[in-house]
Formats: structure tokens, sequence, C-alpha cells
């Protein structure tokens, strides 16, 4: 039975997230958000979690999921083939790692993890690769990605960077994992 003659929406549920309408809007503004990440001048709230050498860990600000990460070079390569063995490595290296932080840390019961390599592909920043790690558990996809477009996340960004850089302290490098 149809109430919409009535008035009545104690049926309709809200979801709020206005974190995403600045990227609804505007898109990125920049060059490449991880080369832009890496200045010193650059404004933007970035929640890089790790830096090495030659690559980088920080969270996806438009997650699929809770704990969303995106591990890449510094240097501004677009294929594997660019990489160096010492990128190739180091970015391996960290997907490793953070995965096990996040299975420590988030209980996931499974990830996405792979390469968006250009546009055509679905990469974002086509010019600068990089790894998404996306935590995945039973039941988190639901009907609203498919009829409303909405993903529903249950964790801020700020608390789960807060969270995750804990996490890091209790990770020991080379086999030992986390503490």
């Amino acid at each position: 039975m149809c109430n919409s003659d009535q008035g009545d929406t104690t049926a309709m549920e809200r979801i709020w997230a206005p974190w995403r309408i600045q990227y609804i809007l505007e898109g990125y503004k920049g060059e490449c958000l991880f080369c832009d990440v890496q200045r010193e001048n650059y404004e933007g709230k970035h929640f890089i979690l790790e830096q090495k050498d030659n690559c980088l860990v920080m969270f996806n600000l438009f997650p699929y999921n809770n704990g969303h990460l995106m591990v890449a070079p510094q240097r501004h390569v677009s294929d594997l083939d660019c990489l160096t063995d010492e990128e190739l490595l180091c970015t391996s290296r960290l997907v490793r790692k953070w995965t096990a932080i996040l299975k420590k840390e988030m209980k996931p019961e499974g990830f996405n993890i792979g390469l968006n390599i250009g546009k055509v592909a679905g990469a974002g920043f086509a010019g600068h690769l990089h790894y998404h790690i996306v935590p995945r558990w039973n039941g988190d996809t639901n009907f609203m990605p498919v009829t409303a477009g909405t993903k529903i996340l249950s964790e801020s960004l700020e608390s789960c960077y807060d969270r995750l850089a804990r996490a890091l302290e209790q990770y020991t490098e080379g086999g030992g994992g986390l503490k």
C-alpha cells in the first residue's frame, strides 16, 4: 500500500555523506593526487599512513569500504613496466604489510587487491600507478550501490586513520608481522 498521498515519510531512511560533495561537484583539481600529496605545500588532508624512500601508503579519500588504502610509487609512472625493481619490491611489501595490519585491526573476511591500469580500466589517476587494498566483509555489498549509487561506510576517515596509524606501531618488519 502506498502512503505517498498521506505524506507519510516515516519509512524513508536518509543517509548523509557530506564529505562526498566536494568530489561530486569538483573532482580532483590538482595534476596528480599522489604527486601532490608529497609536496610540502599540499593543502588538503591526505591521510598518508606510511612513506618509504620510493613508495607510500595512503587512504582513498572516497573509499569503496572502510580501510580502503592505496599503495603507490612516489615517482610518477603509469605502468608496471615503468617501475624499477626497487619500486616494485617496495610497493609489493607495503601491500603485504598493510594487508596484515588491516587483517589484525579491522578483521575483514577478505580483500580486493589490484591495479587499474589506464583510464578505460577505471584508473582515476591513470598517469600514476597505484594499488588498491579494499577490505571486504560478508554482506558489505547490498542494494544501495546498485539502486541508489550509494556506498555506506560505518567509520569516518579520521577515526579509521587514527586506528590504523596506531596499528602500524605494532607492526614489525621482516617476517615478524604483527606483535
